[in-house]
């Protein structure tokens, strides 16, 4: 098989810390489940030779998963940074681009439909934003960029490849990734806000990511205003299927001034409350600014506490209704009823309803929400304060909430902004 893929067995030679590691001709795995790449090595960390180009990236060994924060003007939510793309950088610091013209294409938004990708491509008209320009302009120039220069997303790394698949496969992975990386709720944790008058240290905003992804980050500053954060990753398999491992970052890219780094808020009319001049983070509990006001009233989220012994915060419910462990809460907008006797809830997804099988979901299809009512912060369902899931979701995993009786047992408790 291997000697009818020659652009497979082209030798290339990769530093690492001096030593030359050759990656050479042999036979190939294709891509796929992760389980058909034998023994897969983590990108930029192998030691020894690489045959299978299909399951060890090169030379873009180092991912780099990018979000903005843009504030003149406001793009995206402004409780959320937003994404910027996946980008493969060779792993002393360099990187190709705009590797394969024969796949550029116009069609990004057409070719996520034709693979039924509707839920990634709502998520990315909210998240995936330029700050000029179309988003469709923004995502065919990631894609052009750094999708073709990622080589296990080759098609002749799929086993049966149907044309732009690598292409939806791209855009998949990296909004997943960014789920993982709830940068705003993880600076918040840290009373980092933004703010028009509070300035941070370089080494606290570092200290309240770093401490999270496990490796120090890239910040990046434009006059002192802080704009992005790279998190840097090695890859054991392919991109599609292997396992992304944190790791430092390749090169010294940071770009903000030790002190005095401003987080500008996106609508200044809705900063959040704390913030101060700070020169180390001090963590707190919350994932979010602190509640105010009365509960379900105005603006909020929904954060879920598993009814178990520990009775602890475990995520929170997404703008569609269901329960999300990691990634960025929704904000909700609680409005009091005409009769004034509950409140309708709503997401950035539509109202929110409980439907005839007992689950909560919210969306734009739903066309007159629930009236619900509340015992102080807790939302009331049909079995008191009590609500329910058939387990507890992990990583990337959404898990359905219920109204009725199943295994797992949680309260949704309102968290006001």
């Amino acid at each position: 098989m291997a000697s009818s893929m020659p652009s497979l067995r082209t030798v290339a030679k990769l530093a690492l810390g001096g030593a030359q590691v050759l990656l050479g001709s042999g036979s190939r795995v294709l891509g796929g489940p992760s389980m058909t790449c034998s023994s897969p090595q983590l990108s930029c960390h192998n030691t020894t030779a690489v045959t299978d180009l299909c399951c060890f990236n090169s030379p873009g060994g180092q991912m780099l998963q990018t979000q903005f924060w843009d504030t003149h003007p406001t793009v995206g939510p402004v409780d959320s940074w937003t994404l910027h793309g996946l980008w493969p950088d060779h792993c002393d610091g360099n990187y190709d681009k705009c590797c394969d013209r024969s796949r550029f294409y116009n069609n990004i938004t057409s070719i996520l439909q034709h693979f039924g990708k509707t839920e990634l491509l709502s998520y990315m008209s909210t998240y995936w934003k330029p700050y000029q320009g179309s988003d469709e302009t923004f995502w065919k120039h990631e894609w052009d960029k750094h999708g073709t220069c990622i080589n296990t997303m080759k098609p002749e790394c799929y086993a049966d490849h149907v044309p732009t698949q690598e292409v939806a496969d791209y855009f998949q992975k990296a909004v997943d990734l960014f789920k993982e990386l709830p940068s705003y709720q993880w600076l918040a944790e840290a009373d980092i806000v933004p703010s028009t008058t509070a300035t941070y240290s370089a080494d606290a905003i570092q200290a309240a990511l770093s401490a999270k992804h496990g490796h120090p980050v890239t910040i990046i500053c434009k006059s002192s205003a802080l704009k992005e954060i790279w998190y840097h990753y090695g890859v054991r398999g392919s991109v599609q299927t292997g396992e992304f491992v944190a790791t430092e970052p390749d090169g010294m890219k940071s770009e903000c001034p030790s002190d005095g780094v401003r987080y500008l808020p996106k609508n200044p009319s809705h900063t959040p409350t704390g913030g101060a001049t700070l020169t180390t983070a001090t963590r707190t509990t919350s994932t979010a600014p602190t509640a105010t006001g009365q509960p379900f009233q105005g603006r909020g989220y929904l954060n879920v506490i598993v009814q178990d012994d520990a009775n602890t915060k475990n995520g929170c419910i997404i703008s569609k209704g269901t329960w999300y462990t990691m990634g960025t809460c929704a904000t909700f907008t609680g409005t009091a009823s005409a009769d004034g006797q509950g409140f309708t809830l709503k997401s950035s997804k539509g109202l929110c309803a409980v439907g005839a099988d007992g689950a909560f979901e919210c969306a734009s299809t739903v066309s007159t929400g629930t009236v619900f009512n509340a015992t102080g912060s807790h939302l009331k369902g049909a079995d008191g304060v009590n609500w329910f899931a058939k387990a507890v979701p992990s990583k990337t995993v959404q898990a359905t909430v219920y109204a009725e009786p199943e295994d797992v047992k949680i309260r949704i408790e309102w968290q006001g902004m």
